[in-house]
C-alpha cells in the first residue's frame, strides 16, 4: 500500500501526527495496547480503544476488532485503531512508512526492518541505526527537529513552561491503586482541591488553572505514574480539545521526514537501478 502509513502509539502527540497525515491524503493504521494510559484524553485516539471511536479536531478514529474491520474503515475513509503491541499487523498490511509514536522514552522493539521509512519521536533510538529518522520530542530551541544520525535529547523529566509553570502542573499518583476522578477534564480547579482518590490516597490540585488532562477513572495506576496535567491559563479552556502546539510542531516533521525519505530513498534507487 504505497500511500499506508503505521503508528505505534495513539496517544496525544502521536494523534498531532497521525491527524496531520490523514488530512494530507495518507491512509492510517494505528497500533495501541489493549488499555493505553492516556492523560490529554480528549485529543487522543487511543480513547477509541475504550469507547469504540474518538473524534479529534473533525477527524474520526475508530476501533477494529480485526484485519478485516481494519480494511473496512480505511475502505471508508477513517482511521482504524487496533490492539497490537508486537506489529503483527505488518504480515497483512506493508506500511511505506512505520512511526513509532509511543513516547516510553526506550525501544519498545521497532527497527528499520519493519518498514522502508521508519521514523520514532523522542529519545531512546538512534537514527541511522534503529530508524531512518528521529524527532526532537523536548521543547525549545530544537523542537521537532529531524535527525538521521544521533540521538534526541534525553528525558529531563521537567514538563515544558506553561503560564510560568513547569513541574507544578504535573501530577503524579501519590499511591498505587485504582484512580475515582471527581474532577473532568475542562473542569477549572484551585490549588489543594482534591480532583480524584488512588486508593485512600487524594490527588490535589497542584496549582490554580484547568484540568487540561487525567488518566482515565478506573485505572490501576502506579505510585509516581503521571496522571493529571493542569493549565494554568484559566481562558484558554479551548485547549483541553485541541491538539497542541507542541503535537503540531511534531507532527509537521514526520510528514516532512517521510517525504525528504521517499524522495531520497527513490533517487538511491533509480540511480543504482541507471
Amino acid at each position: 500500500m504505497e500511500n499506508l502509513i503505521i503508528v505505534r502509539g495513539g496517544g496525544d502527540i502521536a494523534t498531532g501526527t497521525i491527524h496531520k497525515l490523514h488530512r494530507c491524503g495518507f491512509q492510517v493504521i494505528i497500533l495501541e495496547i489493549p488499555k493505553p494510559s492516556a492523560i490529554r484524553r480528549k485529543v487522543a485516539f487511543s480513547e477509541a480503544m475504550y469507547d469504540g471511536e474518538a473524534v479529534v479536531e473533525g477527524v474520526l478514529c475508530r476501533k477494529a476488532g480485526g484485519i478485516q474491520e481494519v480494511w473496512r474503515i480505511l475502505e471508508e475513509g477513517d482511521i482504524p485503531v487496533i490492539a497490537d503491541e508486537h506489529c503483527n499487523i505488518l504480515k497483512h498490511f506493508p506500511p511505506l512508512a512505520l512511526v513509532d509514536g509511543i513516547l516510553a522514552k526506550k525501544n519498545m522493539g521497532t527497527n528499520k526492518a519493519m518498514a522502508p521509512i521508519t521514523v520514532a519521536l523522542g529519545p531512546g533510538f538512534e537514527a541511522g541505526v534503529d530508524v531512518d529518522a528521529v524527532i526532537e520530542t523536548q521543547r525549545g530551541h530544537d523542537l521537532g527537529r529531524i535527525l538521521f544520525t544521533g540521538f534526541a535529547a534525553k528525558n529531563t523529566g521537567v514538563p515544558g513552561i506553561i503560564g510560568g509553570y513547569g513541574r507544578e502542573r504535573v501530577i503524579h499518583s501519590p499511591a498505587s491503586g485504582t484512580i475515582k476522578n471527581l474532577s473532568h477534564i475542562s473542569d477549572t480547579v484551585a490549588k489543594g482541591q482534591v480532583i480524584a482518590t488512588v486508593g485512600e490516597a487524594r490527588v490535589e490540585a497542584t496549582i490554580d488553572g484547568i484540568l487540561r488532562g487525567i488518566i482515565k477513572d478506573g485505572y490501576p495506576v502506579e505510585k509516581g505514574l503521571k496522571i493529571a496535567d493542569i493549565d494554568p491559563r484559566i481562558e484558554e479552556k479551548k485547549n483541553c480539545f485541541t491538539i497542541s502546539d507542541k503535537a503540531r510542531c511534531i507532527g509537521g516533521s514526520v510528514l516532512e521526514a517521510i517525504l525528504y525519505l521517499q524522495k531520497r530513498k527513490n533517487m538511491k534507487f533509480l540511480a543504482f537501478e541507471s
